[in-house]
């Protein structure tokens, strides 16, 4: 009984360190993002970071990761008095984990202007690696911190639509980097911001990316035996018969990863090729094995 206890302890902490070094790996890739593209070009999309950037120009004497420290600070306190800290859970540790990291890089290489020289290419990047980040963070269920409390705020004690809410106030500092900085860096801003969401997006379902499998068969044992006992998985199985042939068949219903399709299509054509298999993605797979109904 005791070493039973202990197995179901230790997947916890195997769960809970993935979760949380995943966590950190996507603030990790927000914080560079922030630090090497960003903040060298003005690129001011929005939320804490965009704001932290304005801020940083006006007042030199704060770099954008004291900022953040500052804007993080003041949002978690306002999360604890209007929320509570049941709900805030994670966010209070991304928060002040991100600006945690924004701080580290600045520390270890500080830039001031562009890495490339090619404002675009570090838009690209600039888009691209806080919007992984972002992904990466939100596949698990938690969030960047910043303005994800205020939408937690306005969703609590408003009826106000959040997309709406922050799409305005990511939009007033697009305009005000312009104001600052130039109608040309406002541009890539405005750029920046749309991109940003189809980045979060497709990363998001690129991540939860799945093969549900469905394969007709006359022999469904050996392929039962390949899925569960090679590939640690399961099946639904049906009895079906052939239009054609009114032979009888089985037809079974997986959900794999992409390397595990290829894995069982290969051996469906060493072991069974008179056998139909059909492959269709999924990016929402919610259930035992993946994503949790919570």
């Amino acid at each position: 009984m005791n070493s039973l206890k202990e197995v179901f302890s230790w997947k916890n902490m195997l769960k809970n360190l993935n979760f949380f070094c995943e966590l950190n790996l996507g603030l990790i890739l927000t914080a560079v993002g922030i630090v090497y593209f960003k903040n060298p070009n003005h690129f001011a999309f929005g939320g804490t970071s965009g704001l932290s950037i304005l801020l940083a120009d006006l007042f030199p004497r704060i770099n954008v990761g004291g900022f953040m420290w500052i804007i993080n600070l003041i949002l978690v306190v306002l999360g604890f008095v209007f929320l509570g800290i049941k709900t805030m859970g994670w966010t209070i540790y991304s928060s002040f984990a991100l600006s945690f990291f924004v701080s580290v890089c600045e520390w270890l290489y500080p830039v001031n202007v562009s890495m490339s020289g090619d404002a675009m290419l570090d838009l690209v990047f600039a888009v691209f690696l806080p919007a992984l980040g972002a992904a990466i963070v939100f596949d698990i269920g938690a969030s960047t911190g910043g303005t994800d409390i205020v939408a937690l705020i306005l969703a609590k004690y408003t009826s106000m639509e959040i997309g709406k809410a922050l799409m305005v106030s990511d939009i007033l500092i697009v305009l005000a980097a312009a104001w600052r900085f130039g109608m040309g860096t406002g541009l890539y801003c405005i750029l920046g911001l749309i991109g940003k969401s189809f980045v979060v997006d497709g990363a998001i379902e690129n991540i939860r990316l799945r093969k549900v499998c469905t394969i007709v068969t006359a022999n469904p044992q050996p392929i039962l035996d390949f899925i569960i006992k090679e590939m640690n998985r399961s099946a639904t199985v049906e009895k079906a018969y052939g239009a054609y042939t009114h032979h009888e068949l089985s037809v079974l219903v997986t959900v794999l990863t992409r390397r595990q399709a290829l894995q069982l299509r290969n051996f469906l054509r060493e072991n069974d090729p008179h056998s139909f298999i059909t492959i269709v993605n999924s990016s929402e797979i919610i259930g035992k094995g993946f994503r949790s109904f919570n």
